[in-house]
């Protein structure tokens, strides 16, 4: 999804952030794969501050605000319905 992004638009980064105390997964979650991949740790504790459940997707605005979440769990992105459903409220996120 980051490379269509990025053909149209290009001002919009997917990030992925791993929960604090999973960092032995890391290379095998960046393998093969080009979005930004973060660790969260116990000074920032995003995962707790926000609440995420596992695969969970934060939709935020270009403002960063936080303005939608989407769980891969529930939503299997290999079902086209659910991948444009995702992209398209990555796009609305970003307003006009």
């Amino acid at each position: 999804m980051q490379a269509e992004l990025d053909a149209t638009n290009p001002g919009i980064h997917l990030n992925g952030v791993n929960e604090t105390g999973h960092e032995s997964g890391n290379a095998a979650a960046c393998a093969g794969r080009t979005i930004r991949w973060l660790q969260d740790d116990l000074g920032v504790h995003v995962w707790a501050l926000w609440g995420v459940t596992y695969r969970d997707v934060y939709v935020l605005d270009k403002d960063n605000r936080h303005v939608a979440v989407y769980n891969l769990t529930s939503h299997d992105l290999t079902v086209q319905a659910n991948y444009d459903e995702l992209k398209a409220m990555i796009l609305a996120a970003q307003g006009p």
